[in-house]
């Protein structure tokens, strides 16, 4: 559609990727309207339809998975919808999807464009290192990974316990920056795509773009803390079959 997001960062010509909209589909209320989540109580018949026209519109196969929040990495298989939070390929015109409504989707690929990945970053998927996880499943040094940041939920939007704040500093100190003062006692605002960025150095990738929107705020895009029975979006990433 005329709103899908197209990243912009200098990844090898035959890697593709998109991130769909809310716009098109034929999705009802309040999953209107191009709903890709097949578990958030939309029709199936709706989802499935909505699928159909992406898989069509881009060319591509995707591979869905369910997401728990964990840090397992699959092979990308569009037969199968296997339980992982991240998946990666390297076989043309399968694409690696990710559904997400305030969670940080992060699309990989080597700088040779022979394997892509696609990763969900909740922050206990984050914090777990499903962002490391899925580097590591492109079989390169660091320094060869590059990754893009897709929409997520922006700082300001973004209020979290204290805990939370304890769990990424606890293994990595420089996280600290991250997080400032809510203006609620005792929390904190998490900067999302800081922790990303933080996280992603440390493993020793440095090639990592995107970033700066807020899903919240943005009513292109589903958003569950701006109202929790919605749809989801898609980031997919892929090898060009030409």
């Amino acid at each position: 559609m005329s709103d899908w997001l197209i990243p912009d960062w200098p990844a090898p010509a035959q890697v593709k990727s998109c991130i769909t909209t809310r716009s098109g589909g034929v999705s009802q209320a309040p999953f209107d309207r191009f709903n890709l989540g097949d578990h958030v109580g939309d029709s199936p018949d709706a989802v499935a339809s909505n699928r159909q026209f992406l898989s069509s519109r881009l060319g591509v196969q995707p591979a869905w998975l369910s997401q728990v929040h964990g840090i397992v990495v699959a092979h990308a298989d569009p037969s199968l919808t296997v339980e992982a939070d991240a998946s990666w390929t390297d076989t043309p015109g399968v694409a690696c999807t990710i559904m997400t409504a305030d969670c940080l989707p992060a699309l990989f690929c080597n700088r040779d464009g022979t394997r892509v990945a696609a990763a969900h970053a909740g922050w206990r998927g984050l914090a777990a290192g499903v962002l490391e996880e899925t580097a590591r499943s492109l079989k390169v040094a660091p320094d060869e990974v590059m990754v893009w940041l897709g929409p997520a939920i922006g700082q300001p939007s973004f209020e979290v316990g204290p805990e939370v704040r304890e769990t990424f500093i606890a293994t990595h100190p420089q996280t600290v920056e991250a997080f400032i003062p809510s203006v609620n006692a005792g929390r904190f605002m998490a900067d999302i795509y800081a922790l990303a960025r933080l996280r992603l150095a440390a493993y020793g990738v440095s090639s990592v773009y995107g970033g700066g929107l807020d899903t919240f705020t943005d009513s292109r895009f589903f958003s569950y803390r701006r109202r929790s029975s919605t749809g989801r979006f898609a980031s997919l990433i892929w090898i060009d079959q030409a």
